[in-house]
Order: C-alpha cells, then sequence, then structure tokens
C-alpha cells in the first residue's frame, strides 16, 4: 500500500530532515507554532486580546493546558470579523463571504494574504498526488471564477504536478458538464458528492473519470458505491471547509478516512456538549486551530461536523492521524421521539440507493399534533410507478422513522417527479428543515 504523500510534506515542513517522522516530532512542532499563532493574535488581534485574557507569553507549556482555552465560534466571526485580523486590510489578498442557511444577520467573512493562500495551493498540490499525476485533465466542478476561490487554487495546485485542471464551477447543466468531460477527455473529477453523483446517474456511465474527488460536504457512503458501480472509478473524500483555508484532511489509497495537514492545522475532538476532549474512537465534534495562518488566525474554532479519529494505525503506515469522514453536523440532528435522533447522514445513506433518485429535500413540520415528515425527491425517470413506494421502503428501514411511524407519533409525505438536483450553494451543507415551531 503506498503511504499518503501528506507524511513526506509534512515531514519537510515539521523539520530538520533527519530520522523518520514520529508523533513526538508532529507534537512538538504542534506545541511550538500554538505558541506563536497565541504571540501572534494576542499582539495584532483585538478580538483574541479579549476572548483570551489570561493568557501569557510562552502558553500553553503543553498540548493538554490549550484543551482549556476558550473556543471561537462562527457567531464570534460573523459579529465582526475585522478584529480578527492580524494583519492591515490592504495585505489583505482574498475575502470569502459565507452565507449559512437558515441564519439572519451578518455573514461570516473570512481574510486570506497572499502567504495563506499559497499554503493552500501547496496542500492541493501534494494531495492531489494521490489520485492524478503528470498529463492528467481534471474537470474542476467548485466556484474558481475568482482570483483565489477554492476551484482556482486547486487548478494552481494541479499545475504543478503537470496536470491540467479545467475549472467549470458548480453545475448548473448537466448535460452540458457530460459533454465537457468527453470533449476533453477527463480523467479525474473534483465536485459536490450529490452534483458527482447525479452526472453518474443522468449519463449513465458516459465518458467515466479514473477517479473522483468529493468534498465541500460529508459524503454519504451509498453515493461513493454508486459511482464505483456506475462508472468503476476511484473515489477519494476531501474534508475541509473555507475557514481552514479550504484543506483539511485527504484519503490515501486505502479510503479509511482523511490524513489531516497537521503542520498547518492543529485538530481536536471534544465532546459537543461539555468541550471536554473525546476519547480515541469516540465521535465528537471537530474543532481546529490555524498553525501558519498570517492573517485571520482561528484558536479553537468549532466546526460544528460530527467525527473521530480512527485507533488503529491506516493500511498505508503512516503516523499521521486518520479522521474518520465526517458523519454530518452536529446541530443537524432532529429529535423526532425522547431520546431518539434522525439525521440528513440517514437520510442519504437510506435514499440514494434508489437507482434513479438524484436529489430530495427534507422537511419536517408539525400538524394537527403530529409530526410530518415531507420527502421531496427529484427522479430521472417520469414513468415509474413504484417510485413512491421504493422511498417509503427506504425511509422504513431507518429504524427512528419506522419507530415513530409505529408509534402514530410521525406521518410520512412523499412526492416525486421527474427533474434535476436542486440549485446547491456550495458553502452550505445539506440538512433536514425543521419547521415545527
Amino acid at each position: 500500500m503506498t503511504m499518503t504523500p501528506l507524511e513526506s510534506w509534512i515531514s519537510s515542513k515539521v523539520g530538520p530532515a533527519t530520522g523518520q517522522l514520529t508523533r513526538d516530532k508532529i507534537e512538538r512542532y504542534q506545541l511550538q507554532k500554538l505558541r506563536e499563532t497565541l504571540a501572534r493574535v494576542l499582539a495584532r488581534s483585538s478580538f483574541y486580546r479579549k476572548h483570551l485574557a489570561g493568557v501569557s507569553e510562552g502558553m500553553p507549556s503543553n498540548l493538554e493546558e490549550f484543551q482549556g482555552f476558550p473556543f471561537t465560534t462562527a457567531a464570534d466571526i460573523r459579529q465582526d470579523p475585522l478584529q480578527f485580523l492580524c494583519v492591515s486590510q490592504s495585505d489583505v489578498n482574498r475575502v470569502v463571504t459565507l452565507r449559512t442557511s437558515g441564519t439572519t444577520g451578518e455573514p461570516k467573512r473570512i481574510y486570506f494574504t497572499g502567504e495563506d493562500q499559497a499554503l493552500t495551493v501547496d496542500f492541493f498540490h501534494v494531495g492531489m498526488s494521490t489520485l492524478v499525476g503528470a498529463g492528467d485533465r481534471v474537470l474542476i466542478l467548485l466556484p474558481g471564477e475568482r482570483p483565489g476561490s477554492v476551484g482556482d487554487l486547486l487548478a494552481a495546485g494541479l499545475r504543478r504536478l503537470g496536470v491540467h485542471g479545467i475549472v467549470y464551477g458548480p453545475v448548473q447543466n448537466y448535460p452540458e458538464a457530460l459533454e465537457i468531460m468527453a470533449l476533453e477527455r477527463i480523467d479525474a473529477l473534483v465536485g459536490i458528492p450529490l452534483q458527482v453523483l447525479a452526472l453518474a446517474r443522468i449519463g449513465r456511465g458516459k465518458a467515466p473519470p479514473r477517479s473522483v474527488l468529493l468534498s465541500t460536504d460529508y459524503v454519504p457512503v451509498s453515493i461513493s458505491k454508486e459511482l464505483r458501480r456506475i462508472w468503476g472509478c476511484e473515489v477519494y473524500t476531501h474534508y475541509g471547509m473555507t475557514e481552514m483555508g479550504f484543506g483539511g484532511g485527504v484519503e490515501c489509497k486505502a479510503g479509511v478516512g482523511y490524513h489531516l495537514r497537521e503542520a498547518d492545522l492543529y485538530f481536536e475532538i471534544v465532546d459537543p456538549e461539555t468541550g471536554l476532549p473525546m476519547q480515541e474512537g469516540e465521535t465528537g465534534e471537530v474543532v481546529f486551530t490555524t498553525l501558519t495562518r498570517r492573517g485571520m488566525p482561528l484558536i479553537r474554532y468549532r466546526t460544528g461536523d460530527s467525527s473521530h479519529y480512527i485507533p488503529e494505525i491506516c493500511p498505508c503506515g503512516t503516523v499521521l492521524k486518520t479522521m474518520a469522514q465526517v458523519e454530518g453536523r452536529i446541530n443537524g440532528r432532529i429529535e423526532l421521539e425522547p431520546g431518539k435522533l434522525l439525521t440528513m447522514a440517514e437520510l442519504d445513506e437510506a435514499l440514494f440507493r434508489i437507482p434513479d433518485l438524484i436529489d430530495f429535500s427534507a422537511v419536517l413540520t408539525r400538524e394537527n399534533d403530529l409530526d410530518c415528515l415531507q420527502i421531496a425527491a427529484a427522479m430521472l425517470d417520469d414513468e415509474n410507478e413504484g417510485r413512491i413506494e421504493s422511498i417509503h421502503r427506504a425511509l422504513n428501514d431507518i429504524s427512528t422513522i419506522r419507530s415513530a411511524v409505529r408509534q402514530g407519533s410521525l406521518a410520512l409525505s412523499v412526492v416525486a417527479r421527474k427533474g434535476k438536483p436542486l440549485p446547491l450553494n456550495s458553502t452550505v451543507k445539506r440538512t433536514i428543515s425543521d419547521e415545527r415551531n
């Protein structure tokens, strides 16, 4: 099994380049970078001077002490993002505005210097070498029309590999995207999971790529399986968000989880209720701290994503940590009965197994003292008498739904018609819309 290319890259950053990379070397490097980052934000960020009152030079003394530092949240950034800046506004090379579905008030704004963006290009260059090599052609189905956008940075990273990246952007016209795949003789795709699945199902296996990287949202196992079945391709997943500088971790050829960008980011898994660290293997909320960011460093930023570390050594043999694929959003869990939760991930796993389904929305309402789960599905075919029944069967496979229906506390409403995937905002995670209140 080929080792993830991230190991040698991180080893060169951790330095000095003597001896084998070890967890001890990584953690000593991370502790030093944490101290440097804390010194920087205390000197230059008006937010962190108040937020980290009591933190002094040389802290933390160890990584365990750092676990007691306060978290940073999306609400903190939304309130006044300029307070986070550690450079003058003239040094900012790119501003990304993030609008979150269902949130009122100011959006989040994330600021990057040219140096910050160069770090992302470096990560993309190394991470993509698992999928592609010199001479390959990659269709990038992510926003890339502006300099410094994620698609633009990915294309720059690919150029270092001698790979031609074609920035198409999020798919609006599926037949057109399929035609481009064929005309450009595409070797690999990078895109949003739902859109890539729709391309595979709409194209019925035409112009199959050799490999696919799924990004921007959590990836249902059912989607990965379908892509392998339809296209016979390798499927990899990437974990990242704008606040991380777009890149956080990527799978190796073993495909068991993300290897993390540990020289640029320090990751933790914490209990979402108490904030205390979880034991290795226990699921909790992903928290990260930037280690090398200049423009807008973030300290213990709560992502709202749910995952866990995999205790076993990856088959590729790396000493880097392996994080399991993100299981969805912490706040995306909906209570149907006391103590019984439903997640969008469960709906995805159940419904995307249906062969001609390409998208769906889920809305929970309250009518006549009864919860009602409304599923609106977009299907490939207009004529399919059994499609409503197949959706009902898939929903019934979810134990939480089955129990609530049997108890008489939940009704199901399913509409399915021929269509195309719903318009997507690549910065918004898909969730169940809870309109009961």
